[in-house]
């Protein structure tokens, strides 16, 4: 009877210590950090539903004639979208010429998502050539994360710096095509 007892304890104990960690971790929403940047943090990117693998630009995308850093550059991404971007070695495997912009937007599943960076021109409906004004309204194309296609959209900032397409790999999970880092947030490696 006693080890009946002993051994009832001990579940009992583990099944509270599993729970009390499933309880101690926060729950963030789809698109929200303490940055209010669009991105929860690394761990929490997959949660978002942003794919592993972003797969290919948008049709119409002009490749950079002369960029910094060409394909194939190994850099140092100094961007924040996430957290373990910052400080990440990254392979450049795109480079593009088009203007970049920070969104804010209500996605599918009624979360905001603040300073979304970065969504390009081919990535906003009827966008047509001409750079947007900041505070346009706007409908996006872009489907980084879930509920993000099809949302309006306000534009916060925008760049025409050249914006990269990366792979790189931080806190244990491997990026690939990640869009998009513009030129500002990379630095040489080494």
């Amino acid at each position: 009877m006693t080890k009946l007892r002993l051994a009832t304890v001990v579940l009992l104990l583990g099944g509270a210590l599993a729970l009390t960690g499933c309880a101690d971790t926060p729950e963030v929403p789809v698109g929200s950090s303490p940055a209010q940047d669009g991105h929860d943090g690394h761990g929490g990117h997959g949660d978002m539903d942003h794919p592993m693998d972003g797969g290919p630009v948008p049709d119409g995308m002009v490749a950079a004639t002369d960029p910094t850093y060409p394909v194939g550059t190994e850099v140092i991404l100094t961007a924040d979208h996430m957290a373990g971007m910052n400080g990440a070695t990254a392979t450049i495997v795109g480079a593009y010429d088009t203007y970049t912009y920070a969104v804010d937007y209500t996605g599918a599943d009624g979360e905001a998502v603040v300073d979304h960076k970065w969504v390009v021109q081919e990535e906003i409906e009827n966008a047509g050539d001409e750079r947007l004004p900041d505070g346009s309204q706007v409908v996006l194309l872009a489907d980084h994360m879930d509920g993000m296609a099809g949302a309006t959209a306000t534009i916060v900032s925008s760049t025409d710096e050249t914006v990269y397409v990366v792979d790189y790999e931080a806190d244990g999970m491997t990026m690939t095509n990640h869009k998009w880092v513009v030129e500002s947030e990379i630095r040489p490696a080494g």
